[in-house]
């Protein structure tokens, strides 16, 4: 058996796709460091990108950094190497995240099945463009179900008076904002206007805000707030926006971090099968709008991301901090 050398240009590698993953307002609030004696990633959070106004259990940054370590998982058995991992692995220090240790890929051959979600992980977008009313099919969503199932999440397509009080809730969210200047301070910090969006390696920048709801029940945020970006135009969005949410029995640190393995998983397989993908937050940010978000009946206990799912543009990249401001070697 051949042992896979795990050099710099290697981890460097995994790592960058690993942080193709998404964030909240791409905030991207994860570091990494090698253990190269022991082959070991080690995912620590950054708390210097927390959100105290918007996200101040650090929910969002755990589901965030939950996505980069599915990732990583996924690039490491494309590397041929199996991701052994631990999640939370020292109660002492609650900003280690996971433990991932690396190891040849034959001596787990039931991880071969990430194999396939490799190409997604590029491929994968954030669109805040409008979708078609096409609905998504039922051996799809079947699809989707099963791969947040595999990550010990749920996914819960509702039905429409569900959707109704999601899209209800989100403008509720919205309202609030408008009354709360302070409820701003995260979104403006993390979006990029004018001169900085050329710049820019993290944060939404204009290029990526979609078009302004002319019309539609979409629940698309608005990072532009009252200000106006150059060339940006107006659009319909969907009068039927297919929702889903992505629940856990329970809520705390290690199920966020499930909870963001799940996500990445479902937004890969999503992906591949033609699917473009939006997520919102809006609703879960305030604690008690999150409690009206979930569906007693359903089963999901705890909501922890609404996604939007539909045909239509796949949405343009948002930047990247290059790898070595993440990641450290020793």
């Amino acid at each position: 058996m051949v042992q896979v050398q795990l050099d710099r240009q290697t981890v460097t590698t995994l790592v960058a796709e690993a942080t193709a993953a998404p964030s909240m307002h791409n905030a991207q609030p994860w570091r990494f460091r090698f253990l190269a004696a022991e082959r070991r990633v080690l995912l620590r959070a950054d708390p210097d990108r927390a959100m105290p106004r918007s996200d101040p259990g650090n929910r969002a940054l755990h589901i965030g950094c939950g996505a980069a370590l599915f990732n990583l998982r996924v690039a490491a058995v494309h590397a041929s190497l199996v991701p052994r991992t631990r999640l939370l692995p020292d109660p002492q220090d609650p900003l280690l995240l996971a433990s991932v240790q690396l190891a040849d890929l034959s001596e787990a051959p039931q991880e071969r099945d990430l194999w396939r979600l490799h190409p997604a992980i590029r491929q994968r977008r954030t669109s805040r463009h409008p979708f078609s009313e096409k609905d998504v099919p039922e051996s799809v969503r079947a699809t989707l179900q099963a791969a947040a199932a595999r990550e010990g999440a749920t996914l819960l397509f509702p039905g429409a008076w569900h959707v109704e009080t999601l899209l209800e809730l989100v403008r509720d969210a919205e309202s609030r904002d408008l009354v709360r200047a302070e409820g701003n301070e995260d979104l403006v910090r993390w979006t990029r206007l004018g001169s900085g969006v050329d710049t820019a390696v993290d944060g939404v920048p204009a290029y990526a805000f979609g078009p302004r709801r002319r019309d539609g029940k979409a629940p698309v945020r608005d990072f532009s707030g009252q200000g106006q970006v150059p060339d940006r135009g107006d659009a319909d969005f969907e009068r039927t926006p297919r929702l889903a949410l992505l629940g856990t029995r329970s809520d705390g640190p290690r199920d966020w971090l499930m909870a963001g393995q799940a996500l990445e998983r479902v937004l890969l397989e999503s992906t591949l099968a033609g699917l473009s993908t939006s997520l919102t937050s809006h609703p879960l940010e305030d604690r008690e709008l999150r409690l009206l978000a979930r569906d007693p009946g359903s089963g999901v206990g705890h909501v922890q991301m609404v996604l939007r799912l539909g045909y239509g543009p796949k949405g343009q990249a948002t930047p990247r901090r290059p790898v070595p401001d993440v990641l450290s070697i020793g």
